[in-house]
């Protein structure tokens, strides 16, 4: 599959052929699904938490003595029928909501969702960024004369610069993550995708 390469002032410099096996994969919605929903379960974190009769304070000494009375027998406060004491079957802080999708499903299921935004032209590849350029608003005058920042946009520059990525962040619908670490998630979750010329390179090198 051939493309065409663009220079920051949104015109045509060349045309690369993307490899077949990361941009020609047939769509697969079910497989994409299921990876998307193991990326979610695993950034899930239990918030919710009742204690149990073993974590809430007080009732080391019986309330009274067992029999002579009148009441009920009880051993500790920290029962749960007592007000104040633990919970039975509450929620727990130690659920675990993660799963399980191997390693080739999910690269699949990224090169799916690559081939898809391909198709409709929703990928647009330029030959070089200068990583030197560290202001945000540079960054948006680049950015907006090869696109519009109306939709929300991803941008996968060829190396990792940490300057580069906090300048992009600052503009609002615009996110820059590394050639090695495409997930899902951020694929989707974007309208358009801008991809460095040498960023292809990487991503064929490192998703074998």
């Amino acid at each position: 599959m051939t493309i065409d390469i663009f220079n920051k002032k949104n015109e045509k410099v060349d045309t690369v052929d993307l490899p077949d096996r990361i941009f020609g994969v047939k769509w697969n919605p079910d497989l994409v699904h299921q990876a998307l929903i193991t990326q979610l379960a695993n950034k899930r974190e239990p918030i919710a938490h009742a204690k149990g009769r073993g974590e809430v304070s007080g009732g080391g000494k019986k309330p009274w003595k067992q029999k002579g009375t009148g009441r009920a027998r009880h051993g500790s406060i920290r029962s749960p029928i007592w007000k104040g004491g633990g919970v039975t079957h509450g929620p727990n802080k130690e659920r675990n909501f993660s799963k399980k999708i191997n390693r080739k499903m999910n690269r699949l299921a990224i090169f799916s969702v690559f081939s898809k935004k391909i198709k409709d032209n929703e990928i647009k590849i330029i030959d070089k960024f200068d990583a030197s350029i560290e202001k945000t608003n540079e960054w948006k005058k680049i950015l907006s004369n090869i696109i519009d920042l109306r939709s929300r946009l991803l941008l996968i520059p060829a190396s990792f610069n940490n300057g580069v990525h906090r300048a992009i962040s600052n503009i609002k619908k615009i996110d820059a993550i590394s050639s090695k670490s495409l997930n899902v998630y951020d694929l989707l979750k974007t309208k358009n995708i801008i991809l460095e010329k040498e960023a292809i390179n990487e991503i064929e090198k490192y998703y074998k």
